[in-house]
């Protein structure tokens, strides 16, 4: 059945692939973007409309100006709020540049969404981050699970996980003021995979072009992360939107990967191509070397060399999610990244 959704921050990663497998479903599709006038930025997205059966409709709209997505969320029944700045190295102020934006555009968002009745449910994108901030906050647990929140990320650690902890706590404590419409977050580890745009300003995607482009040919850190493909996580939040029993946090990860894990499925299957890492420097070495490399040294103490394990078990159960291979999109990511260019 045809319904009419809002997918705010529409042109990001995520929500690209979000749009499209709405779009092809047959919705009336609405994007924010914040400037309308810059086409190029959605023609990818206007160019899926027209193979498909919905329709796509882009509004104007700024996560700091209170008010600014009254008229994209009037008449839509599901509000996914994708949009939040992902960037965990290279910004001047963490509280302007990534804290500000994350909660104060949670904040706007709902309270568009609370002026209007249409709404009925809210799936935020939040992230493994609002789970836990370190490696080392694993500290005997068997695995990360949607009970865990991040205790342990401030301002000056990790500032970026602080930022989508504090943006997800923010929608807990509007959504509970309400009974009207109902909040679903999808928290993925990290995002791997195709981008359906020639972009490279996401952290996901500059990590395979640095992986690809011999940035760490020298060797790597030895950095477990839990990894999901980004149309996994795409599907996850539309399964999310219309299953009626789906309720509270959904962590999603497929498995967990090193970066010489990684190196070593593209040097599988792309032999001599590329100059990858073959091997992992040293903590000792890392944690020296951490200031140059842009990396602080209680970062590297509390993950370079930990383990950790994520529980993917609920969105298996209740969204009844299945997930792509490392292989698979790490394969998908390089071909995209060929075909546009980029490598």
């Amino acid at each position: 059945m045809k319904k009419t959704v809002l997918v705010t921050g529409g042109t990001g990663y995520v929500a690209s692939w979000l749009v499209k497998e709405l779009l092809e479903d047959g919705h009336n599709v609405r994007i924010t973007v914040r400037d309308q006038s810059k086409t190029a930025n959605y023609s990818h997205l206007l160019a899926v409309e027209k193979n498909s059966t919905g329709s796509l409709q882009v509004y104007q709209a700024n996560l700091l100006r209170e008010g600014s997505f009254d008229e994209a969320v009037d008449g839509c029944e599901y509000v996914f709020h994708t949009a939040s700045p992902f960037f965990i190295s290279g910004f001047r102020d963490a509280r302007v540049d990534l804290i500000k934006p994350a909660q104060e555009g949670t904040r706007n968002v709902l309270g568009s969404v609370n002026k209007f009745d249409s709404v009925r449910r809210v799936i935020l994108t939040s992230s493994a981050v609002a789970i836990f901030g370190d490696n080392a906050d694993m500290d005997g647990k068997p695995a990360f699970t949607e009970r865990d929140w991040n205790t342990t990320s401030s301002v000056t650690h990790q500032p970026y996980s602080y930022s989508k902890t504090i943006a997800e706590k923010e929608a807990w404590e509007l959504a509970e003021k309400q009974d009207r419409w109902d909040l679903i977050t999808i928290n993925p580890t990290f995002v791997l995979g195709p981008s359906l745009a020639k972009r490279t300003d996401s952290t996901s995607i500059a990590t395979i072009l640095d992986l690809l482009k011999g940035k760490y040919k020298t060797g790597v850190p030895r950095l477990v992360n839990g990894v999901v493909d980004v149309r996994d996580v795409a599907k996850a939040h539309k399964l999310a939107a219309f299953m009626n029993t789906a309720s509270g946090r959904f962590l999603l990860s497929n498995e967990e990967a090193t970066l010489l894990d990684m190196a070593k499925v593209l040097e599988k299957n792309f032999p001599k191509l590329y100059p990858l890492p073959k091997w992992e420097v040293p903590k000792p070495l890392i944690w020296l070397l951490a200031p140059k490399i842009g990396l602080t040294r209680p970062y590297v103490s509390k993950n370079v060399g930990i383990p950790a394990k994520f529980d993917h078990s609920k969105s298996v159960r209740e969204l009844g999610m299945t997930y792509r291979s490392l292989e698979t999109t790490l394969i998908d990511q390089k071909e995209q990244m060929d075909e546009d260019g980029l490598i």
